[in-house]
């Protein structure tokens, strides 16, 4: 066992190797390497998650049914699962101490049965639904309609997601003939971001005249007194500091319109105008 050639301790003693009692070696160490390396520029491109799409399949070819909703003249049929494993309302009235887990029929009122369909079709897939894919291409309503009423819908039956999908939708389709209706939904349904952003658009100076004129600030002025104190803030605002407000486009930002403490000076100033 061991190395044979060793050198003998008279001959080291002996030797120039040894100085002072002391011995210096060197030695050098060598690594094999015996792992076997993938080269780098070798990728395996792993496709996008396809669950949205099969469920969406499952919805539109009725497989597997098991709750069939009359939404006005029409009928949407469902599963149940999957519905309450999306709204915690279809979870409770499913699922929940006092639901009835055997019920196949539901009644649904005040909903419209183009934005139900367009709600069940985002449970499925996880996507917001085009207005086409749901009403057909001669249908009467129009994208942002359609979309106010999703909102109110998925406020209703707790889809978080869908609401504020429904938001950044109807932020980018802004314009004076819909900020109005638009603002007063935001205020019901307590979208602060929708909120804020509508009251930003109508406080340019160039689309406030506009905006008066439409029939929906005539509906907010009735409905939603306490909302044109909030436009009048943010117009003295917007009066004090233009650059605060894309004009460009309106303006879809993730933060509130910051509270005015005192719009005496601007008061006069933006009365004549709201």
């Amino acid at each position: 066992m061991g190395y044979k050639r060793f050198y003998r301790r008279t001959q080291l003693e002996a030797s120039d190797f040894l100085k002072d009692d002391c011995l210096v070696m060197n030695c050098t160490v060598g690594v094999v390497k015996n792992r076997l390396e993938t080269p780098k520029n070798i990728q395996i491109n792993v496709p996008p998650s396809d669950i949205g799409r099969c469920f969406k399949e499952l919805f539109e070819l009725h497989i597997g049914c098991d709750i069939t909703f009359e939404v006005g003249d029409e009928k949407v049929q469902a599963h149940k699962w999957i519905l309450a494993a999306r709204s915690p309302v279809f979870k409770a009235q499913f699922f929940g101490p006092i639901g009835k887990p055997d019920m196949d029929r539901v009644v649904v009122e005040d909903v419209e049965p183009i934005v139900f369909k367009a709600m069940v079709n985002f449970i499925y897939s996880d996507e917001l639904p085009s207005i086409h894919e749901v009403a057909g291409s001669f249908s009467m309503w129009t994208s942002t309609v359609v979309t106010q009423h999703l909102l109110a819908a998925a406020d209703r039956y707790g889809l978080d997601r869908l609401r504020i999908l429904c938001e950044a939708k109807l932020c980018d389709e802004l314009t004076s003939e819909t900020v109005a209706t638009t603002l007063a939904l935001a205020e019901q349904h307590h979208c602060a971001q929708l909120k804020s952003a509508c009251l930003k658009f109508t406080a340019v100076r160039q689309n406030l005249g506009a905006v008066m004129e439409t029939e929906g600030f005539n509906y907010l002025e009735e409905t939603c007194p306490s909302l044109l104190s909030d436009l009048l803030a943010t117009v003295a605002v917007v009066d004090d500091d233009p650059s605060s407000v894309n004009r460009k486009r309106g303006v879809c930002i993730n933060e509130d319109v910051n509270p005015v403490e005192s719009v005496e000076a601007s008061d006069r100033r933006t009365r004549r105008r709201v």
